[in-house]
């Protein structure tokens, strides 16, 4: 579950434990696996297979796509995963998105303007923005060197998701 920083439901959906390893816990989603957004009631399916990496204490997490999506990776950066039960995970969307995009391996952050904007509706605290930013600027390094596990160990968990 991802709320945004006034509590409110920002996405839910329901996926398969995959495992654990160093860099935290894996979730997957098979294709039709349905997905909503927020309480406005707005439903998707789920038309590629997705990985979902939850790092351990991070303010991030990772979404691994497999082909034919535009983004192989796509990173929010968010608080650290909160795990009320092994059942459960919630975290608190922080708006800034690091993404690598397939074709080309290109790397962008995506909704800064929405951060900016959030900070002052919703009054990040200076510590929230200092990690948030920290984070993001982590990201894209890590996306654009293909450091680990954005280089080629996602693609393992990939393969177990059916």
């Amino acid at each position: 579950m991802v709320r945004k920083f006034d509590g409110s439901l920002h996405w839910h959906h329901s996926m398969v434990w995959l495992g654990e390893d160093e860099f935290g816990v894996w979730l997957g989603a098979p294709i039709g696996t349905i997905y909503s957004k927020g309480g406005k009631g707005e439903v998707y399916t789920i038309e590629e297979q997705r990985v979902m990496l939850f790092p351990h204490g991070a303010w991030w997490t990772a979404r691994f796509q497999a082909a034919p999506a535009h983004l192989d990776v796509y990173c929010d950066v968010t608080t650290p995963p909160d795990w009320p039960h092994k059942g459960e995970v919630t975290t608190v969307d922080l708006d800034l998105d690091v993404c690598r995009i397939r074709q080309d391996g290109s790397v962008f952050v995506d909704d800064e303007d929405e951060f900016a904007s959030h900070q002052r509706q919703y009054g990040y605290p200076r510590d929230v923005i200092m990690h948030a930013e920290s984070a993001a600027a982590w990201l894209s390094a890590a996306l654009h060197d293909a450091a680990e596990p954005f280089g080629s160990r996602y693609r393992t968990w990939l393969d177990r998701v059916s």
